[in-house]
């Protein structure tokens, strides 16, 4: 009996460090987590290749998508969709592999509503000023905008109730420790071991 793969959702304030701490995660060789592939209706970039960027659509395609419920969270970002296909997560999933989505806190958000049995991770600032001087040191940013950013982290922490764990970022490999000590708990958990162990014993 093949045990169900997890869906990890890992999410956080901007700035936090999502990002950083995914591409560490997987750049470790004992990372078995399939990185969740977004459907966009951007065009492809140079080099970037259909169902393994992403899967690239049309508009229409997407809005269809959208109405047949067929996305775990989408959002419109700078004229383009971009959101998470259903059918792609289920299948690995069903496949027992687990599935690993980087989002921000609205789309998190969504997909717990869509997708409660998920394991939901928020990757939290060690503090506002630490988190401050990152967006501050990207240099990328004008003092308001930095402000605004600020104003919605402090919104996005409040929303920290709705995840079933905390991962601090003080420190990017602590920060894979954790997760990936998470994940192996969630694996162990009693009501996900136990069909195994029940199965086993109707063979006897």
């Amino acid at each position: 009996m093949k045990e169900r793969g997890l869906l990890i959702v890992l999410s956080g304030p901007s700035g936090v460090g999502k990002g950083t701490v995914r591409q560490a995660l997987f750049a470790q060789e004992d990372t078995k987590f399939e990185y969740s592939i977004s459907v966009t209706t951007r065009k492809p970039r140079q080099g970037e290749r259909d169902g393994v960027d992403y899967f690239f659509k049309t508009r229409e395609e997407f809005e269809e998508m959208i109405e047949n419920n067929k996305l775990l969270e989408w959002a419109e970002y700078v004229g383009n969709y971009y959101g998470t296909p259903v059918d792609y997560v289920e299948q690995t999933l069903e496949s027992g592999r687990d599935v690993f989505l980087e989002i921000e806190v609205q789309g998190a958000l969504q997909v717990r509503k869509a997708f409660p049995e998920g394991l939901f991770i928020f990757l939290a600032p060690p503090s506002l000023a630490e988190l401050k001087n990152r967006i501050v040191t990207r240099g990328t940013e004008t003092e308001s905008l930095i402000e605004n950013r600020m104003k919605a982290a402090k919104e996005e922490i409040e929303l920290m109730d709705a995840y079933d764990y905390v991962v601090e970022n003080d420190s990017i490999e602590l920060a894979c420790e954790r997760i990936k000590a998470i994940v192996l708990a969630e694996h162990l958990r009693r009501d996900r071991v136990a069909p195994r162990y029940k199965k086993m014993l109707e063979v006897e």
